[in-house]
């Protein structure tokens, strides 16, 4: 039995020392190591020898064990070693190339929303249209249907600088005149855009109202446009910016540059029309005022409004960011608050 003992340590190490690839090593330990391995074997014969040979006997077995036990740990060690070694000098790093960059920071949530806003009006065939944010009182008002005196204007408190004829804008309906002058070719083309930019209104600074915001307008120019395309250029937008099977309503309202107007409300997507805190338990939520341009200003735009016709609309990109995320206060969007943004 001793020279089965000694026969099978010599026979094991030596084989032990050849290894050099993980796979092998497992199949040396299932070889000697395993249930059913060699060393298993000289354990299930201590019950056939003679009661005075067992003590011994199972001393050396398990002096073996513990010895190619020791002697496969450190094995495995040199070959988890080697990998390293061998991996770090294939992967050598090249010091000579230009570092990754780093991205820092992030977008704001209103610019997030404004990019979904662009990428769902820009798949309906409207381009984006930068206007000033100085504007003439003559675009702000004036060409709008809102002549000096108009009682609408009381509506916007208005930042003026000090010529009077010259303020921020209140809102991006100014657009609309400067898109329709530049693009409509003297009132002889359509026109599909939308005007995305800040607006300023002299307001208290509440948790719902700030003196400035942005605005995202929208206009369509074009022979006999409806109503109806209003209504459903406006419901394909709530489909694609909430969820596909959003209802939408609209309410008659008014706006000076608009006739008829209205406002358009979505199912709220939070509660899917239940009523909750944040539709005011209506089950609805206001995203956008409209309706089809005033004659008065399609004429001030260059256009025939016996000829042509077209729809406006407006939305408010915080409005519909803050509904989104649960945000009750509008002055976190200036605030510069880090712990806000980086939620973003």
């Amino acid at each position: 039995m001793n020279y089965s003992i000694d026969e099978l340590r010599e026979g094991a190490l030596k084989a032990l020392e050849n290894i050099s690839a993980n796979d092998a090593l497992a199949n040396w330990r299932s070889q000697y190591l395993g249930r059913r391995g060699a060393l298993g074997k000289l354990f299930g014969t201590i019950g056939r020898l003679p009661q005075a040979q067992r003590a011994g006997f199972g001393q050396q077995v398990n002096a073996l064990q513990q010895e190619l036990d020791a002697a496969y740990a450190q094995r495995e060690q040199l070959i988890q070693s080697q990998l390293l070694a061998r991996d770090l000098e294939e992967g050598e790093i090249d010091i000579s190339l230009p570092a990754r960059p780093q991205g820092r920071g992030g977008l704001h949530p209103s610019t997030r929303t404004h990019r979904e806003f662009q990428t769902i009006w820009a798949d309906m065939g409207f381009q984006v249209y930068h206007s000033r944010d100085v504007e003439a009182d003559e675009f702000n008002f004036t060409l709008l249907n809102l002549p000096p005196h108009h009682p609408a204007r009381d509506m916007q408190d208005t930042f003026y600088t000090t010529n009077s004829n010259v303020l921020l804008r209140t809102h991006t309906s100014p657009g609309q005149i400067r898109a329709m002058r530049e693009f409509g070719a003297g009132g002889t083309k359509p026109i599909r855009v939308i005007l995305p930019g800040m607006c300023y209104r002299q307001e208290q600074v509440t948790a719902r109202s700030e003196i400035q915001f942005t605005q995202v307008e929208g206009l369509a120019i074009g022979r006999n446009i409806r109503m109806s395309d209003l209504k459903g250029t406006i419901a394909e937008f709530a489909r694609r910016m909430y969820k596909p099977k959003a209802k939408v309503r609209f309410r008659a309202s008014y706006f000076p540059f608009t006739e008829p107007s209205m406002e358009v409300d979505v199912e709220c997507f939070l509660c899917g029309g239940a009523g909750c805190r944040v539709c005011k338990y209506t089950g609805w939520l206001e995203i956008a005022g409209s309706g089809m341009v005033h004659p008065t200003v399609l004429r001030n735009g260059g256009y025939d409004p016996s000829v042509w016709s077209g729809f406006a609309f407006g939305m408010g990109p915080e409005r519909i960011t803050m509904l989104k995320h649960g945000i009750q206060d509008i002055r976190y969007f200036w605030g510069n608050d880090l712990r806000f943004l980086q939620q973003f």
